[in-house]
């Protein structure tokens, strides 16, 4: 650090820090932490946002450097203090006034006391490194090489507990039981319910956290970052009044459930003259329909007509509120009770209303759907065992969680879409290891064909495993058909097909990818474009976007695991060679010292916190960059969906969007 310009001996203009700072927040060092910003900007590709974090690390590195003056010169092999001269190799940097100010402080008795405390607290720590001179990183590495596993790291405290085992394997009884209590909390912990910033490790150890650091989270990560505030522990008195109106709520919950009940099977018909239930969200006139109800779980018991016609009667009788008339022509279970009893003809089940009218609730009537006098699943369906090779996809299935029940009708139903499709998926030969087809226009991905879906691919989507390529395609055709037709916004954006760009691709096959990439871009070079390139980097189904502007020559990168472009280096290397393909093809003529000049711009995307959610981030990615219409995204994302990480709500929207779109194209 240099000397400040009034204690410099050369009178040199250059700002600096003195070493005899000892508050390293201090205000009057803006001017110099300023300097030491635009000359770490100078020498390195830095984002604007890492200022604070740079600037921290250059205060830890001036302790250190204080610390290694006062070991090295003013210390002897006893470590005695000695009143030494200035260094000769430090005079352009230290002038003599600052080094008989910092060596007045070093024989102070009140640092004499915190060098003493700070020297045994480290000679003896509780859980001692037993590694010698090998590093974390280091043993990190060889435990990965040595098992030969895919993955990248290891858990903080798997690693913690690696490096207190002796050489002769034995590992102490306090480790241990460190690690064990780890292990019982990564097991207990909910991911979207966790709001404690610390890490596992830390948690077990009771260690306290250092002032706006955030364990576990990254390097350089704060509090502030990522937008966690500290929560006020409840006192036994709130404590209990929030108990007491949970109490209140579960009663009247009860009460409105019996009162449900007692107007399930209540005729309404005598508080109507006339029927006003006319819906403008269901077609006007007659349409096909599902027939669901929603006790005791929401599913589908039948096939019908919806009869929507304002003045609607039933048997001369006004409708119940809310209710339309429908005719039931296929009952799936016969014996499930009718939401309204039929009068005329004494009919409480639904098989014993086939080919009558009756009553039903809006909110449980599906329509758009065909009603068959037999089931098309048969004639439809393809036997996975003689799909085409290239099309089969071999993704592991998670287990699986139980669909969340439904204990009574709502008028707003979050998860409507999949328990819909989770219904009708148990009527179809899905299960037996069939697929459906779903249709890929030409201009969706440069060529056209069929995407399959099976089995595994619909269960990611029902109980929330990760997410398949098949799917991920879905849901492109979905943004095309929903977002960019409409919208016209297919001239500005554009989609790269991830099953013939991932990682194994971009490696064993560079000259097809790279071809297939460069037609999708010279397709469209008088205009200014975006193309997703949703990417998979094979270990372990990590899904990130890529953003490429080949017109521009801007490439966006989104990971919502906020790793770098050094992660995967195969992709940054095949998607420059692409745009300097673009580039010669278009007859661009750019200096040879700038042939390698391409914009990356790391963007700082919301953040996932577990290892499922990645394909949803990356469809949430593309989904809000064509709501908002922009080619170009911001470095800290947009401001309207910027956030630390997606909730429940939003990655259950991507679901339900994607289940709504699959039964409107009537392909099961």
């Amino acid at each position: 650090m240099m000397a400040s310009n009034e204690d410099h001996p050369h009178g040199d203009e250059t700002v600096g820090v003195p070493i005899t700072c000892d508050n390293w927040r201090n205000k009057q060092l803006n001017e110099a932490k300023d300097k030491i910003w635009s000359e770490i900007k100078r020498c390195f590709d830095i984002e604007e946002n890492r200022r604070d974090h740079c600037l921290k690390l250059a205060g830890k590195l001036l302790r250190g450097f204080r610390t290694f003056l006062s070991t090295t010169f003013l210390r002897d092999t006893e470590g005695t203090f000695v009143d030494a001269e200035l260094p000769s190799k430090y005079a352009s940097l230290i002038s003599p006034k600052e080094w008989e100010t910092f060596k007045s402080k070093r024989k102070t008795q009140e640092f004499k006391s915190v060098s003493e405390t700070n020297r045994q607290r480290v000679s003896s720590p509780a859980y001692p490194y037993r590694k010698g001179r090998v590093g974390y990183g280091r043993l990190e590495q060889s435990i990965l090489t040595k098992e030969n596993s895919s993955e990248t790291s290891l858990p903080a405290h798997v690693l913690w507990k690696e490096a207190r085992v002796g050489k002769d394997g034995k590992i102490k009884e306090d480790v241990q039981q460190i690690f064990e209590k780890c292990e019982t909390l990564s097991q207990s912990i909910v991911p979207y319910e966790d709001t404690d910033c610390r890490s596992i490790l830390s948690r077990a150890l009771d260690v306290p956290e250092y002032s706006g650091r955030v364990r576990g989270k990254g390097f350089g990560i704060t509090q502030k970052s990522l937008n966690i505030k500290k929560q006020k522990t409840p006192s036994n008195k709130e404590l209990q009044q929030t108990l007491e109106a949970l109490k209140a709520e579960v009663l009247e919950l009860r009460k409105e459930r019996e009162r449900d009940r007692a107007a399930g099977f209540k005729d309404t018909s005598d508080k109507d003259s006339i029927n006003c239930n006319f819906q403008p969200t269901i077609p006007e006139g007659i349409s096909p329909c599902h027939l669901y109800l929603a006790r005791p779980t929401y599913r589908m018991v039948g096939k019908g007509k919806v009869h929507n016609n304002l003045g609607e009667l039933l048997h001369t009788k006004p409708l119940p509120t809310g209710s339309l008339k429908v005719s039931v022509d296929i009952a799936l279970e016969k014996d499930a009770l009718l939401p309204h009893p039929d009068d005329v003809s004494d009919a409480t089940l639904l098989g014993d209303a086939i080919g009558s009218f009756v009553a039903w609730p809006t909110d449980l009537i599906i329509v758009g759907y065909e009603t068959p006098t037999k089931s098309k699943a048969k004639d439809k369906g393809i036997a996975r065992e003689i799909e085409s090779v290239a099309s089969q996809k071999e993704i592991p299935v998670a287990k699986k969680t139980e669909i969340s029940k439904r204990t009574g009708a709502k008028k707003k139903n979050p998860s409507k879409y999949r328990a819909c499709l989770h219904t009708y998926l148990e009527t179809t030969d899905i299960s037996d290891g069939c697929v459906r087809l779903i249709p890929m226009d030409g201009a969706i991905f440069g060529f056209e064909y069929a995407e399959p879906l099976g089995k595994e691919d619909f269960d990611q989507i029902l109980y929330h495993t990760q997410l398949s390529v098949g799917v991920i395609n879905t849901y492109m055709r979905y943004l095309y058909d929903k977002l960019m037709g409409p919208r016209g916004l297919e001239q500005r954006f554009s989609f790269l097909n991830p099953m013939k760009t991932n990682l194994t691709e971009m490696i064993r096959k560079p000259d097809e990818v790279r071809t297939y990439v460069v037609e999708r871009f010279m397709a469209d070079t008088d205009r200014e474009k975006l193309f997703f390139l949703p990417f998979n980097t094979g270990d372990g189904g990590h899904w990130l976007l890529v953003a490429i502007n080949p017109f521009k020559e801007i490439v966006y990168y989104l990971d919502s695991l906020h790793n770098d472009w050094t992660t995967y280096p195969a992709m940054k290397t095949i998607v420059d060679t692409i745009i300097q393909t673009v580039r010669a093809q278009r007859k661009i003529q750019v200096p040879k010292r700038k042939a390698n000049n391409i914009t990356c711009n790391r963007v700082e995307c919301p953040r996932q916190r577990n290892n499922i959610d990645c394909g949803y981030y990356t469809l949430r990615f593309m989904k809000e960059t064509l709501l908002m219409d922009r080619t170009d995204i911001p470095s800290d994302y947009f401001d309207e969906y910027r956030c630390a990480y997606y909730s429940k709500d939003q990655l259950d929207e991507i679901k339900e969007e994607l289940c709504q779109f699959i039964i409107e194209l009537q392909v099961l």
